[in-house]
């Protein structure tokens, strides 16, 4: 036996899967075509789709917050996870072209009508949503990650007391544990997590799924 998590290799991670995944078959579609993109590596673990679809459930969420929405993967998973009536998925993201595509599935999945799609800059949308006094149960942050404070501070002010907001990348290639990786990015991701460690206003767990998942819930 051993104090410390056991390390994925490539045969684990794939029996890991073989045992746990029931990934609904459109959204694997959707991960294989997003795979061939460019900009593949944004694309979240199908088994953190599905912690973050179960987390969601036993939250009892209605209303559900994204920051960083790409070809509409997790948000499928979110989405699946809430009643089909009376709830809310706000998806905010940047790429028309990314968003026509998540559309196309969403629609597939029949999740379109409980999605809210607003394109444009993150931290002006969540501004007009403290603005609006719009209140979620349930936030995801996977964005641009030198602006994951400014997202973290309005989902605190978005979020209901016990709601929670999952943060992907916190472990972000490893890279935030190595003193002599200095890229803007890994100092952002390193500064986050040593800020989210002191803060007193959330209940704390960073789980080492994917590229590394921050739970926070808020007291």
């Amino acid at each position: 036996m051993t104090g410390d998590t056991l390390p994925l290799d490539e045969r684990l991670q794939a029996y890991l899967r073989t045992v746990s995944l029931r990934e609904p078959g459109v959204l694997r579609r959707l991960r294989e075509a997003t795979q061939a993109l460019p900009e593949a590596s944004m694309q979240i673990a199908p088994e953190q789709g599905q912690l973050l679809q179960l987390l969601v459930r036993l939250l009892g969420a209605r209303q559900a917050l994204e920051i960083g929405t790409f070809t509409g993967y997790s948000a499928g998973w979110i989405a699946l996870a809430l009643p089909a009536e009376g709830s809310r998925l706000v998806c905010c993201d940047r790429s028309r072209e990314w968003a026509a595509t998540a559309a196309g599935y969403w629609r597939e999945l029949g999740v379109e009508e409980r999605i809210e799609l607003r394109l444009g800059e993150a931290q002006a949308t969540l501004d007009t949503l403290v603005e609006e006094r719009a209140r979620f149960d349930f936030a995801f942050i996977d964005a641009d990650k030198a602006a994951y404070e400014g997202y973290y501070e309005s989902c605190l002010k978005l979020v209901r007391s016990g709601g929670l907001i999952a943060i992907d990348n916190t472990l972000w290639y490893g890279r935030p544990a190595d003193p002599a990786v200095e890229d803007e990015d890994t100092v952002a991701i390193r500064h986050f997590n040593a800020t989210l460690l002191a803060d007193d206003r959330i209940d704390l767990s960073l789980v080492p799924v994917g590229d590394g998942l921050t739970l926070a819930r808020k007291r």
